[in-house]
């Protein structure tokens, strides 16, 4: 699926939008998790989605770009925490078994990729991966489902977007 994000405020406002997508699958992401891989060039807007998912999923105060740390944590509720990793400065794919990151790949975890391409096979399958490439003023959104939930939740945000943009 393919969506055209013509402002980087609808970056944010989609960003948003899948986040409470994202929720209507509480009791499957307890259950198994959700894995999503947030991916372009520099600039392409990858950060400016997860914070705007973050805040929806009601993170308060600084959200830092985890590019130095490599990993931020923020507990959502007292069922789910986010992890959203920037895996930009491995240098091979083996830092993240080497850093223990597999076991954040879990139930009851959202997850927050930047830089997948860096680790590689070592890291587990996405259930949502969103391709993010610079247009104009705004950005083309490409939607890849990896499994039936990141299916089921690429159809229901594309449906919520689509919505949305109508009524705005």
């Amino acid at each position: 699926m393919q969506l055209e994000l013509s402002t980087p405020q609808h970056t944010d406002e989609f960003g948003a939008l899948l986040a409470r997508c994202a929720l209507q699958y509480r009791n499957r992401i307890i259950d198994s998790g959700l894995n999503i891989r947030l991916e372009g060039n520099l600039g392409a807007g990858k950060t400016s989605m997860a914070r705007a998912m973050l805040r929806a999923l009601g993170v308060e105060g600084r959200i830092k770009s985890p590019t130095f740390t490599l990993l931020e944590t923020y507990p959502i509720d007292e069922s789910i925490e986010v992890f959203h990793f920037d895996f930009y400065r491995f240098e091979s794919p083996e830092e993240f078994l080497d850093a223990g990151f597999r076991d954040h790949f879990a139930a009851a975890h959202i997850t927050l990729v930047e830089w997948s391409e860096k680790a590689g096979d070592c890291l587990p399958a996405a259930d949502l991966t969103l391709i993010l490439e610079p247009s104009g003023d705004g950005r083309t959104l490409t939607l890849i489902a990896g499994s039936n939930l990141g299916s089921e939740l690429a159809d229901s945000v594309t449906a919520a977007w689509q919505s949305h943009v109508e009524h705005s």
